[in-house]
């Protein structure tokens, strides 16, 4: 696909990059038909120089998990969009969670002032729900609350910037600065036709990459306009007004299999040339 700019998995290239993890919404979608570009829900591991970001927590966390073992002690930002099961699903089962030694802080901008990030993974790590609680994870688990809009520093050299998404129960856009460039991930967010969100292409105005929730076809949308998700023909649009770059399609329906998001991929690609169908194991340089 154009703009790809896969690496093969060699990082040594520029340092700033990230490695899809789970792509895939609602649900988890294993099996022969989702084999080539995965079944596992968001996750993605975002690299600036050294430093070490997750950008949720779906069942591709669980994956990643196991690639860390081994690298005690790791020190870890994780940003959640929301806390919907398809992306904090994978947290209960990420092994470095549990490491003593290891360091994590997770940021949610979307439950103040009625709860709070630590709450809600309280109550999905609960009987009857699960059989561990919360309390069984690292003793260095931070849990940072924000409001949207705020700048989050992570580092002296890496900002996120946030925004609300039209979701149900809320959900957060973000935009990791580093070293001079931009990644946006936008994902679960419904458009309104014909009345582009300003706060959205504010966000992506001249990024290098935007991560974007193309779940759903124009003719589906039309009969889901409420369900929290949006199409990759929105996803050109605010790419066009805001001066992007790279569009990379993302939150895959779980009913697509591998040859409609080919499909999918090559119609956002005659439209907007640097387009990237998201696809678990794909490395980006951003």
């Amino acid at each position: 696909m154009s703009g790809s700019r896969k690496s093969n998995g060699d990082v040594s290239g520029p340092s700033f990059r990230l490695r899809f993890w789970g792509v895939r919404g609602s649900v988890a979608t294993p099996g022969k038909d989702t084999l080539r570009y995965g079944g596992n829900t968001s996750c993605i591991e975002l690299w600036c120089g050294e430093r070490r970001l997750i950008i949720d927590a779906g069942t591709g966390l669980r994956i990643l998990g196991r690639t860390m073992l081994g690298e005690e002690p790791v020190d870890v930002d994780l940003l959640l969009s929301h806390t919907h099961l398809d992306h904090i699903e994978g947290l209960p089962f990420f092994a470095p969670a549990f490491g003593p030694g290891n360091r994590f802080r997770i940021w949610a901008g979307h439950l103040l002032p009625e709860s709070t990030i630590e709450q809600a993974l309280g109550q999905l790590m609960s009987a009857p729900l699960f059989p561990v609680t919360l309390d069984a994870l690292n003793k260095q688990m931070t849990y940072c609350d924000f409001r949207a809009g705020d700048i989050l520093v992570i580092s002296d050299k890496i900002v996120a910037r946030t925004t609300m998404l039209n979701h149900p129960n809320h959900a957060i856009g973000y935009r990791v600065e580093y070293g001079g460039r931009s990644l946006c991930y936008i994902s679960d967010t419904a458009h309104v036709p014909g009345e582009p969100n300003e706060d959205i292409i504010d966000l992506i105005r001249s990024a290098d990459t935007v991560i974007y929730d193309s779940m759903f076809t124009e003719p589906e949308f039309a009969e889901r306009p409420h369900w929290g998700h949006s199409t990759w023909v929105e996803g050109a649009k605010l790419m066009q007004m805001a001066g992007a770059k790279r569009l990379v399609l993302f939150h895959h329906d779980p009913a697509r299999n591998d040859d409609d998001l080919d499909k999918l991929g090559a119609a956002a690609a005659a439209v907007w040339p640097e387009t990237v169908v998201a696809k678990e194991q794909d490395m980006l340089h951003i």
